[in-house]
């Protein structure tokens, strides 16, 4: 392995990999503007045109562990490269698809595509740049992230509105190529720092099977199979942690978690985070064309302004956090992310679309004082030979929180309005809905408030 700094540019890297970290939710965030086209044209009840969103985050949590242990062995850049490449791929595949289980199939190919370039870009970006520069350059790598979020909805508004649904998943097809020209023109190096280990199928097959009997059996409640897929899901987690704590060469070091405080709540703060905020965009989404009846563009716009705050204080919050203890920043964005679901529990059908775009800017702040300096404190907490696993973990805690934060909402919409279209009938229990899930994650974000400020020093 050579990662000298004759071989690798720093600056080229960071770009090669803030690109990517640019595309994937640009995707996320176009298909939650066009999820009520599509549920239009594929008649889909509200649980499933949940699964649309659903199905690609479960895929990328499942698979980002074992794609992260598999870049350790066998090259991060080369899982890398394939995660752009399959990504792309998919991504046409998806905008081919002529009914929702092809969709859906579709895009837990996607899933497969992004797990191959979250388990790798930030354990590339802490392995070219020193401790002093860390916080700097995951802010901005951070900000990339936030910068596709900002133009998901505004270009998959004006896409859907204008195009047709299809075409966002079509405008991924050139993004994906240019990032590919990237990482072979500037992107020379190659990191292998767990070459020769074997790799952990056991422990991948059974972490994978528990996130999809949850997840699954979240969508199934209240009903019995919810619960029995749930309680399964459970079971088979905890064989996955007894494998992996005997295994010579786990998939997911468990030990990195008993051992390591900071690192253990700087992670769980992480989950909690996500868990709380992912599921914001998508409920606004349909809140704002459904109840408030405006155009998927619109719509767009004003989910915009969230990641706009986001992707200008980002590279600020980063910086901060090189200069003074992380987890005090992480705290104080917390707090202000909690303050902003607190008051997102009071939407109704008379609710000022100012009110919305504020707190949806308050939003922004607090994640992005939370995000780039939370990432800091975990790959802190970490020697350099854990670097993949930490940033594998990492991302896992991110993505896992997702799939949770969907499954809530999967959960709700089920209690309150079941299986059938969002229509004007059900707009009153659509509400409910919306009310109970801001009220969970007002809850889940005030939990993380201490998660976070009990990290410990970094």
């Amino acid at each position: 392995m050579d990662n000298s700094k004759d071989v690798v540019s720093k600056r080229a890297t960071l770009l090669v990999v803030a690109l990517a970290s640019f595309l994937t939710p640009f995707m996320g965030a176009s298909v939650n503007i066009a999820l009520p086209a599509i549920g239009k044209e594929f008649s889909l009840d509200a649980v499933l045109l949940s699964w649309v969103a659903t199905s690609y985050f479960l895929a990328t949590a499942m698979f980002l562990v074992p794609f992260g242990k598999i870049a350790d062995i066998y090259g991060r850049k080369k899982i890398f490269l394939y995660g752009v490449l399959f990504y792309t791929f998919s991504s046409l595949l998806c905008g081919l698809s002529n009914s929702a289980v092809m969709l859906i199939l579709f895009r837990i190919l996607q899933g497969l595509g992004s797990a191959m370039i979250a388990g790798t870009g930030i354990a590339i970006l802490t392995s070219v740049f020193p401790p002093r520069e860390r916080g700097k350059v995951l802010g901005i790598n951070v900000a990339a992230v936030y910068l596709g979020l900002t133009l998901g909805p505004f270009l998959g508004g004006f896409l859907t509105q204008h195009l047709g649904w299809r075409s966002i998943f079509f405008i991924n097809v050139p993004l994906g190529l240019i990032i590919v020209l990237f990482i072979f023109w500037k992107l020379k190096a190659e990191w292998a720092e767990a070459k020769g280990e074997s790799f952990d199928f056991v422990g991948s097959v059974f972490y994978s099977i528990s996130l999809v009997a949850v997840m699954y059996g979240f969508s199934l409640l209240p009903h019995i199979s919810g619960f029995t897929l749930v309680l399964i899901g459970i079971l088979v987690f905890l064989l996955f942690l007894k494998w992996e704590l005997k295994v010579e060469t786990p998939v997911l070091d468990i030990k990195l978690f008993k051992s390591n405080t900071a690192f253990a709540f700087s992670n769980f703060a992480a989950f909690l985070n996500y868990s709380a905020t992912f599921s914001v965009s998508f409920l606004l989404s349909l809140y704002l064309q459904y109840i408030k009846a405006i155009t998927p563009q619109k719509a767009g716009l004003i989910l915009a302004f969230q990641s706009i705050v986001m992707a200008i204080f980002s590279p600020f919050a980063g910086r901060l956090s090189d200069r003074f203890e992380p987890r005090i920043i992480a705290s104080i964005g917390m707090m202000i992310t909690d303050l902003s679901l607190l008051l997102f529990i009071f939407l109704s059908s008379n609710t000022p679309l100012m009110f919305i775009i504020g707190n949806l800017m308050l939003l922004g702040l607090g994640v992005a004082l939370f995000a780039s300096p939370n990432t800091n404190a975990v790959m802190s907490a970490v020697e350099r030979k854990f670097y993949g696993v930490a940033s594998a973990i990492r991302g896992t805690m991110r993505l896992v929180g997702q799939v949770f934060s969907m499954g809530i909402a999967m959960l709700i919409f089920s209690i309150h309005i079941g299986k059938v279209q969002i229509n004007p009938q059900n707009y009153s229990k659509f509400l409910i809905s919306i009310k109970t899930a801001f009220t969970v994650f007002t809850i889940l974000c005030f939990i993380g408030i201490f998660a976070s400020l009990a990290k410990g020093n970094n």
